[in-house]
């Protein structure tokens, strides 16, 4: 039936269809349930009838049911970095580093096709056999792609980024977060996020209280140039900020990053997502405020709407404290509200192309067919002048070079 439990959301349709047939005989709807008005409008509706502990609940990565308002529980965790990943059977694509090498970026673009087809299946389903309650890893907001720069080999999660070359990555991230997010005019197919906004290669051990000291030409030759990409050519409907410090300050409450530069310079209109226990850092690791309210308050202010830990649950407290207003509040709440409207989540399936894609596309012979013309691809040998393959005799090899 959808995202609205099944009994609320026929009632809601009735009114809607009164309205739509016979407007201003009486029949009424609430602006946010009424697929017909703008989205914004909508949001400023819902945001209008909630409650600050209801806006602060929405404001972490499982979020409660509120079900005076028929907003069911969800969590914006999920994963797909290249396959729908944690939520049963599905088709297994190279990993990120492996795409990358293909080159080929409508080859890309096909896959983050495929998989975004195989999420739109498997969300639908488990919200039919949920009454639309969405539980981690069955959300349509995904944490994908990571877009940092692999400069150092020694990093563990290197295989999962598009490589060391920033234009490489821009080109192969466009084309993944076009392929997760739909052509739809109306509505997204997926979220994709750019992440580990930003400087974030590591040293990984180090990563919840490591300070990535960067001048600015590093930072807008290397580091920026595929996030800039991903907002302005692709529209990216969400940014992950990382873990550790930018010259000083957590990435998740730096204003620099986040309001000057995301925002201000890029024009950046989607949501900001903590990586998961991030906030924490803020005053754990990095010492940078003394309190879980205080680092929460600097956080939202600074631009990070959405919190995968615990520190914003503080965020009453916050308030009550004088360390963030209310109207900061609902600008961040706004935001993830615009997201899920945007997915068709408070809308009739029959609306939201995307809720027709049968489940049996998961793991189906035309991506299995994909996925081997992905590993194929991927496989570059750049010159072989007979040395390959070595003999089965030959006894020791030299490896010779700084990693």
């Amino acid at each position: 039936m959808g995202y609205v439990r099944a009994s609320l959301l026929t009632n809601l349709l009735i009114s809607v269809v009164a309205i739509a047939i016979a407007p201003g005989t009486g029949q009424d709807v609430p602006d946010y349930l009424n697929p017909k008005l703008p989205i914004d409008r909508r949001v400023e509706d819902l945001v209008s009838r909630m409650t600050l502990q209801e806006k602060i609940s929405q404001m972490v990565n499982s979020a409660p049911r509120i079900d005076r308002l028929g907003i069911p529980k969800y969590d914006w965790w999920n994963e797909c970095l290249h396959g729908v990943a944690r939520a049963g059977i599905a088709t297994v694509f190279p990993q990120a580093i492996g795409m990358a090498a293909s080159f080929d970026r409508q080859l890309v673009y096909q896959v983050a096709t495929a998989i975004s087809d195989e999420a739109r299946a498997k969300h639908h389903e488990y919200a039919r056999q949920h009454s639309g309650d969405i539980d981690r890893y069955y959300g349509l907001t995904f944490w994908t792609p990571n877009i940092n720069i692999f400069r150092d080999p020694r990093w563990g999660r290197g295989q999962e980024t598009y490589g060391e070359d920033p234009y490489l990555t821009g080109q192969m991230g466009i084309q993944f977060v076009k392929g997760l997010q739909g052509d739809d005019p109306r509505y997204l197919k997926v979220v994709a996020t750019a992440k580990h906004y930003a400087v974030h290669s590591g040293p990984e051990p180090e990563r919840h209280g490591f300070d990535a000291i960067v001048d600015d030409r590093d930072l807008f030759e290397t580091y920026l140039p595929a996030f800039r990409d991903l907002v302005v050519k692709a529209h990216v409907a969400s940014v992950m900020g990382a873990y550790n410090r930018v010259n000083g300050v957590p990435a998740c409450a730096n204003r620099r990053l986040l309001e000057e530069i995301l925002r201000g310079q890029w024009g950046f209109d989607g949501y900001v997502v903590s990586d998961c226990g991030a906030i924490d850092d803020i005053y754990r690791s990095h010492k940078y405020a003394r309190t879980p309210q205080e680092a929460a308050a600097l956080a939202v202010k600074a631009g990070c709407d959405l919190e995968c830990g615990t520190a914003y649950g503080t965020l009453l407290h916050a308030v009550e404290a004088g360390l963030i207003s209310e109207a900061d509040i609902d600008l961040a709440v706004k935001r993830l509200l615009t997201a899920r409207m945007r997915l068709g989540m408070f809308d009739p399936p029959e609306l939201v192309p995307y809720a027709r894609i049968s489940f049996s596309v998961n793991d189906c012979p035309r991506h299995d067919a994909l996925a081997r013309k992905m590993a194929q691809e991927s496989i570059v040998l750049l010159k072989n002048t007979g040395i390959l393959p070595l003999r089965k005799d030959l006894r020791s090899i030299a490896v010779i070079g700084p990693n």
